[in-house]
């Protein structure tokens, strides 16, 4: 097995399928290729798949039920490719459980870097799993002293753990998504302070999206998705939001403290 484990590509277009599994050869995974959904499934099954990329429109069974057939057994990273990038697609796929979602046509450089700031991230953030192997460094570097980076941070009856990377509610644990914590994080350490989408994009995708980094539509339509997400789970309400104010136009930033109530 390669350094970086097993990548699987499920893929019927011949160009596209030899395209990704060049790309994540040189990237340093062993990949396996399947042309169906259910020739997917049962590869991702047998090989004990890393990473997987998906494509949506596969010729017997839809991507977006080739996932959840996978996350019945499957922790793997999961990319969505797809032509679409419709809102409901990207709910879809989220929803589903896909890790991260990129349009066709893609730079092979840019899917590297997707998959690359995946796999810095721990997989689950309240369900106690292993994370999987880190691309390069350290998942969840220590803070240094006298940031804003503190180990936990608390708003408004809610306990964040950055090193456990756990939250709570008074007191109750609250399951989050890997990207759905990483946002809540940063509105934490802002104290307030305004965060726009293309800030929240570079929180979810990690160090391979710097200042210069071209962010599409699609990218800040996926901040929106895994924000309300985060917004159902905690249970906001829409008109006197405890945590997660909108900033029409700009993006989102963390609602005033106040009391917590029983």
């Amino acid at each position: 097995m390669d350094e970086l484990g097993v990548a699987v590509v499920i893929e019927d277009d011949a160009d596209v399928r030899n395209l990704l599994e060049g790309v994540l050869t040189q990237a340093g995974f062993e990949v396996h290729t399947a042309v169906d959904g259910r020739a997917g499934v049962e590869v991702v099954r047998s090989k004990q798949a890393n990473v997987v990329t998906l494509d949506i429109g596969l010729p017997d069974i839809d991507g977006f039920e080739v996932l959840r057939r996978i996350r019945h057994f499957s922790n793997a990273y999961v990319v969505m490719l797809t032509g679409r990038t419709e809102e409901p697609d990207l709910l879809s796929a989220l929803n589903a459980g896909a890790d991260d979602y990129i349009a066709k046509p893609f730079r092979p450089r840019e899917l590297r870097a997707r998959v690359a700031a995946m796999m810095r991230r721990p997989r689950h953030e309240v369900n106690g799993q292993k994370p999987a192997p880190a691309w390069g460094a350290p998942a969840t570097p220590a803070a240094a002293p006298g940031t804003h980076d503190s180990a936990v941070l608390q708003h408004n009856g809610l306990t964040l753990n950055h090193r456990t990377r756990t939250v709570e509610v008074k007191g109750e644990p609250l399951g989050l998504t890997r990207s759905e914590f990483d946002l809540l994080h940063v509105l934490l350490r802002g104290g307030g302070a305004v965060c726009t989408r293309a800030d929240l994009v570079r929180a979810v995708r990690g160090e391979f999206y710097d200042e210069d980094t071209y962010i599409s539509e699609a990218d800040e339509r996926a901040v929106e998705v895994h924000v309300g997400n985060l917004r159902r789970k905690l249970k906001e309400d829409q008109l006197s939001p405890r945590w997660l104010q909108t900033v029409r136009g700009v993006g989102y930033r963390l609602a005033p403290s106040r009391p917590f109530e029983e």
